[in-house]
């Protein structure tokens, strides 16, 4: 599965997780500490957002979590795609928001945030959907690229490898790689 492929069915599984978030968890906890569903949703569409606008080579706009948060992912899913499908995108510079990047590199952010949030999301609210495993391994082998394991904490904010067997399922070495412990649970 290539890169488009791949983040093309992490938004979509996404949007299946958002859609299943009932407006009475936005308090709750999630696996990122410091953050609410409310606050990990709009972190997570405001990438897809920003992300998507850094591809098509517009300026950041500002963001606010709508009341939809399903219909917001899912436009702001669309339009990212529709940027990261353009032709020449995974081959140019692209600035978005880290520092300027191949695009390839940045659509596999791209994707591992997506990927890992979703699984974030999905614990916090109870979910246990189904995960495409050809979508998470491209995510796991662009997270292994772009994130090493030592400097944590020190230089690279990200939580220490949590280690998982190898024979886990490859949503939790996903998740274990950036610093959440797979059995964690509200």
């Amino acid at each position: 599965m290539d890169i488009l492929d791949s983040l093309d069915a992490t938004f979509q599984h996404a949007h299946g997780v958002i859609a299943a978030v009932r407006p009475e968890q936005l308090a709750d906890k999630t696996p990122c500490a410091e953050w609410t569903v409310r606050d990990l949703l709009a972190h997570m569409i405001g990438v897809v957002n920003g992300l998507g606008e850094a591809a098509a080579g517009r300026e950041r706009t500002a963001f606010a979590l709508a009341a939809d948060p399903s219909a917001q992912f899912d436009a702001a899913a669309a339009a990212a795609m529709a940027a990261w499908r353009s032709p020449g995108v995974l081959d140019r510079v692209v600035d978005g928001g880290p520092g300027p990047m191949p695009g390839r590199v940045l659509a596999g952010i791209n994707l591992l945030d997506t990927a890992t949030h979703t699984w974030d999301l999905a614990t916090a609210t109870g979910q246990s959907p189904a995960w495409d495993d050809a979508a998470v391994a491209v995510g796991l082998a662009g997270t292994h690229h772009v994130l090493p394991a030592d400097g944590r904490g020190e230089r690279i904010p990200f939580a220490p490898v949590v280690p998982v067997p190898g024979d886990a399922p490859l949503i939790e070495q996903l998740v274990g790689w950036q610093g959440r412990d797979p059995a964690w649970r509200p």
